[in-house]
């Protein structure tokens, strides 16, 4: 039987509940921030990855030539 992670195995589901709550009472306006910032990293690097594919692309294009 596998035994449940430590502090979960003293805390109950209304516990748990209460505590989220209370994180995201605390924690509620940086969170849209993060996400934002989240978002705008991944397009950042989408972005990157399509410019390096762009200047691989032209190498071998030159290279051929």
């Amino acid at each position: 039987m596998l035994a449940p992670p430590l502090i979960l195995g003293f805390l109950g589901t209304m516990e748990i509940v209460i505590i989220a709550v209370i994180l995201l009472l605390l924690f509620g306006t940086r969170l849209p921030k993060l996400a934002r910032s989240m978002g705008q990293s991944v397009n950042e690097f989408k972005g990157g990855l399509e410019e390096g594919k762009q200047a691989a692309e032209d190498v071998e294009k030159a290279t051929k030539e």
